[in-house]
């Protein structure tokens, strides 16, 4: 029978016990970890400068021939200890190659992160003899334990993500699991290998072995720090959008000008495409668009000091000039289809023809009402229909853009009046047009309709771009100026 698994990798943090589960791992017959090998301090162990044949030299220039070595070292299996600060070459590979059996380690992140502390403060990092055994009570540090936290949920949130989407199932132990010798030879029977343990490995002893709260010369400060630390996430904002890809054929460039502008849907496209064109006095079909990836990034590397930019709408903006464009209207650039759906199965009032006199404003301020309501729904994946790039959210736009390119310049629709002008003249130009604002939606304006119960439907709906942008009230743009 072929093994499952070529060789291994621990995926850890200082202080979890690592040192334990190796031992324990190399008391198994035919299985061997060599350590720490792609720590960037040394090779394996402590003071080496060579393992299996490979130097820390050529292990730096490509981390490759050592990740070979271990595939192909003697033995039924071997692997190696990885921790966050070491070599992130060697991550990617391991993760992707379905021969590599990930060993995910856990600990209490406050156990480790005291315990880290303490070994940082004694210069102990193991110990095997418990006469020289050095204590020592640490000053807890709330903030640099948050950024602990934070680092060891991201890495945690990037090893659950990376094996989910290649179908991978790793093996998960505890530090409390390291004493328990039927969960030791489980891993062993995971792990493919026919040698059993039959005792723990005994050289290593706890070395910290105490309660938190006695190791730290500020427990009650501790105790109050902890209780504001929100481990269930009650005040995150759910996100059920699915992700976007960068649209990048959507992106515009001015011919001459190095400006890039990257539209979000539903925005303000067609004033700032006309303002790019009359600032490099071109026609507006003149204005590149529709590249492909490849073509974009040579743009990028023919531009250097290139300035690419993105305009944010108010949610409510954009919503109603979504329902008005898409959902409302019945000629160029309807959705007959989801309008359909809207009217005949949600049942919001929208007239089957819109025709003079047949839609009064009070009927319109009821139809939106149910259109913020649908989004809401929609935006949580609650409906059939799509979520489409002329109503998602703007976070998540920007989301999406990020793997490609990001916006250096992320301006909002009242001030592009002003915040453009001030980019042209960065560029070089001293007399640049004024962009015109977008033309109000029909049949009906939202300053005809804003009330306070719209702006708590948009607030519903679009709960994560509220609180990313910091929206306020909506006010009229004219007004405003």
């Amino acid at each position: 029978m072929t093994p499952q698994f070529d060789y291994f990798i621990i995926l850890a943090a200082m202080r979890t016990g690592s040192n334990l589960l190796e031992a324990n791992l190399n008391a198994i017959k035919g299985v061997t970890c060599h350590g720490e090998a792609f720590n960037p301090h040394f090779i394996g162990r402590l003071k080496s400068d060579a393992l299996l044949g490979v130097s820390l030299e050529e292990r730096d220039h490509d981390p490759s021939f050592l990740l070979e070595a271990i595939r192909q070292a003697p033995g039924e299996l071997n692997g190696f200890r990885f921790f966050q600060g070491h070599d992130p070459r060697v991550l990617e590979p391991a993760l992707s190659d379905p021969r590599c059996a990930k060993i995910i380690l856990t600990r209490n992140p406050l156990d480790s992160f005291i315990s880290l502390k303490i070994a940082r403060e004694t210069k102990q990092w193991q110990l095997k003899n418990i006469k020289r055994r050095r204590e020592a009570q640490v000053e807890f540090d709330a903030e640099a334990f948050m950024k602990y936290l934070n680092r060891q949920h991201e890495f945690h949130l990037l090893l659950s993500q990376r094996l989910q989407q290649s179908g991978q199932t790793p093996f998960y132990i505890a530090y409390e699991d390291l004493n328990h010798l039927p969960i030791l030879n489980g891993l062993a029977a995971w792990l493919g290998v026919s040698g059993r343990l039959s005792a723990i490995d005994k050289t290593l002893k706890p070395q910290n072995p105490e309660p938190a709260l006695s190791k730290v010369t500020n427990p009650h400060e501790m105790e109050q720090a902890l209780s504001q630390i929100d481990s269930y996430n009650l005040h995150s904002t759910p996100n059920f959008e699915p992700r976007r890809r960068p649209l990048v054929a959507n992106y515009i460039a001015a011919p001459k000008t190095p400006l890039m502008y990257m539209p979000i849907r539903g925005g303000m496209e067609q004033p700032v495409a006309k303002w790019m064109a009359t600032l490099d006095h071109v026609e507006i079909d003149q204005l590149l668009t529709n590249q492909n990836r490849k073509q974009t990034r040579q743009w990028f590397q023919s531009n250097p000091g290139h300035r690419k930019f993105t305009v944010l709408q108010h949610p409510l903006t954009r919503a109603h000039r979504a329902y008005c464009k898409h959902i409302l209207n019945t000629g160029p650039g309807a959705y007959p289809k989801i309008r359909h759906v809207l009217r005949n199965r949600l049942k919001i009032p929208i007239p089957g023809q819109l025709r003079e006199g047949n839609y009064p404003i009070e009927q319109h301020y009821e139809a939106f009402s149910a259109f913020l309501t649908f989004l809401r729904q929609n935006l949580a994946q609650q409906t059939a229909i799509r979520i489409d790039a002329a109503w998602c959210s703007q976070s998540q736009v920007l989301e999406g853009m990020a793997p490609f390119a990001l916006p250096d310049l992320i301006l909002r629709e009242d001030e592009v009046t002003t915040a453009l002008p001030d980019l042209a003249r960065r560029m070089g130009h001293d007399t640049p047009p004024s962009p015109e604002l977008s033309e109000p939606d029909v049949p009906f304006s939202l300053a005809e309709i804003y009330d306070d119960n719209l702006e708590a439907l948009s607030a519903q709906a679009y709960q994560r771009d509220y609180m990313q942008f910091g929206f306020g009230p909506w006010t009229p743009l004219r007004d405003a100026e």
